[in-house]
């Protein structure tokens, strides 16, 4: 697709079927389930279809997409949507506007995850990015919530921003599953290029002096313990800052 030829939904629903794989299929099914239906299609796969999308009249399929029935967009539909957005050729401030209508319509983390890995023009949009992303933050849907907090950690996780970001986590009170899991990442990915000012964070003891809620900050320690670029000697230090959560099963979550 060259110019400003123009991919169509139907055409990019037909291509994408061209491309499923009934074994990922099943698989994919159950890593994210709950989630309406999919086509089974390879992440590989649904990037070079996006990337094709992208380099063609891309704002009336996208337009498409986020106008069509809730119930009628197939998980590689929406994750094409996220990917376009990032891979497009346009100015911050449209980008943000199709991300504002992008965003309320994720409903998976393998959507927000997809689709938020392609948006690398936050790299270049670091402090009208950070303020865009902060304003999410006050979102108590969940998957909106996991968009902020994923972004966040993938392309702000640096000197400028370090301090800002671990005040953010240890904010955040939440009660989604995808939502912990998120800040949790987030605080591991932190220890691994900050670890010094990661671990006064997870030194703290309790919500209430200004700590990780309980299940998060045990789940931080656990993801970092489980790098293989933090060494030995730090992990069983780590471990020893793990909490004891009050009712039972809250640590298995």
């Amino acid at each position: 697709m060259t110019g400003e030829e123009h991919m169509t939904r139907e055409e990019l629903r037909n291509t994408l079927f061209e491309l499923a794989d009934a074994g990922y299929k099943e698989f994919n099914d159950k890593l994210v389930p709950g989630t309406g239906v999919t086509i089974g299609v390879r992440i590989p796969k649904v990037r070079e279809t996006a990337r094709k999308a992208a380099k063609g009249e891309f704002r009336r399929l996208l337009t498409e997409l986020l106008e069509a029935p809730e119930d009628s967009l197939y998980q590689e539909e929406r994750m094409t949507v996220g990917m376009i957005i990032g891979y497009a050729a346009m100015d911050f401030e449209e980008r943000t506007e199709w991300l504002d209508r992008y965003i309320p319509r994720i409903n998976s983390w393998a959507v927000c995850d997809c689709g938020n890995s392609t948006m690398k023009f936050f790299l270049k949009e670091q402090e009208r990015g950070f303020a865009y992303v902060c304003g999410w933050l006050k979102s108590r849907k969940e998957y909106e919530l996991r968009f902020a907090v994923v972004t966040l950690m993938e392309y702000f996780t640096n000197e400028t921003y370090i301090d800002r970001l671990l005040e953010i986590y240890a904010g955040i009170r939440h009660e989604g599953y995808y939502v912990k899991m998120a800040a949790a990442w987030a605080v591991s990915v932190c220890y691994v290029k900050f670890p010094e000012k990661t671990l006064a964070l997870l030194k703290k003891e309790s919500e209430e002096t200004g700590g990780l809620e309980d299940w998060t900050h045990n789940k931080a320690i656990q993801k970092i313990r489980e790098s293989r670029r933090v060494p030995e000697g730090e992990k069983e230090m780590l471990n020893r800052l793990k909490r004891k959560l009050q009712r039972e099963g809250r640590e298995n979550m």
